[in-house]
């Protein structure tokens, strides 16, 4: 019996060490998300001003790209190219999944919903291109014989745009030297601290700009360069830029549910300690007993 409660003991001892653990590894994750939420807030002020500025710019091209059938090729200048949708023959895919492991389901969500797409809507892998941003997804599409084209891994908590313009502007420029005809951003969206959602994001060619929404002012303006030079630059900027706010959307899924794993794990660890706990005074009591009994026993046998 001495032996049991001493393991108990050591149990019980371990099993609280661990919850320290996860209770510091949830407030970490904690803060992380607060900056994230920050991060990505901001970034939202910019996203709508860029957007702002796109679709004025933009808003007589997207008019007439209405009118125009798909297949028509006459349009030329970059903008079109980012704008124009064209005969699909690969698709492209930017997977965003987290370098390490405890997230919970953060990574098999993303992983399992993207495979299950692949597989649905694509014959062989000769139909589409694949970017992982994340050490997880690119060693489990590798694991499957699956090619990367190209993987982004060791990204900060709180990644800066000049730690993500490689993978973005590369994206962009595989789509204009049609590598792929269309990019998809798959990840999990941030909802709040309990809760994230799958999704997979359209790209490029840039699709979601209404015409209706443009800016319109009284007196004109001069565009110093042309507007075509400017939208040569500002297009692919606004194509990296919506590539970007998915990627600091995903790192605050990712730090979300980090926090709610190590919860859960501390939780389950005072569980677990409770239990002990009560098993450790039931051994105690019975040694106890015991002890007494043949304390009794030894009497009686004296008398």
């Amino acid at each position: 019996m001495g032996a049991s409660l001493n393991e108990i003991k050591q149990r019980i001892a371990s099993t609280k060490k661990t919850s320290q653990i996860t209770n510091a590894m949830q407030m970490v994750s904690g803060a992380k998300l607060t900056k994230s939420e920050a991060a990505s807030r901001s970034f939202q002020e910019y996203a709508s001003k860029i957007r702002s500025i796109v679709t004025h710019l933009v808003a007589a091209q997207l008019s007439d790209l209405a009118e125009v059938d798909s297949d028509d090729s006459s349009e030329t200048g970059n903008y079109h190219m980012m704008l124009k949708s064209r005969p699909v023959k690969k698709t492209g895919y930017i997977v965003i999944t987290s370098d390490k492991g405890l997230v919970g389901g953060y990574n098999s969500s993303i992983l399992k919903q993207t495979m299950k797409m692949m597989t649905d809507d694509h014959g062989s892998q000769n139909e589409f291109v694949l970017i992982a941003i994340g050490g997880t997804g690119a060693d489990f599409f590798k694991a499957r014989g699956i090619n990367v084209a190209y993987e982004l891994r060791g990204l900060t908590d709180q990644p800066s745009f000049d730690e993500v313009r490689k993978i973005v502007s590369t994206a962009t420029t595989m789509y204009e030297n049609e590598v792929f005809d269309e990019l998809y951003v798959c990840y999990n969206h941030h909802i709040n601290s309990l809760t994230s959602q799958f999704r997979v994001e359209k790209m490029l060619p840039i699709s979601d700009l209404d015409p209706d929404e443009a800016t319109t002012f009284e007196q004109e303006y001069i565009l110093e360069p042309s507007k075509e030079a400017i939208l040569d630059n500002l297009l692919p900027q606004y194509a990296e830029s919506l590539i970007y706010g998915a990627i600091i959307d995903a790192k605050t899924a990712e730090h979300a549910a980090g926090m709610t794993a190590m919860k859960t794990a501390t939780d389950n660890a005072q569980n677990i300690i409770s239990d002990l706990t009560i098993s450790y005074n039931r051994a105690r009591q019975g040694a106890i007993t015991q002890e007494i009994t043949e304390i009794v026993a030894g009497a009686a046998a004296l008398e």
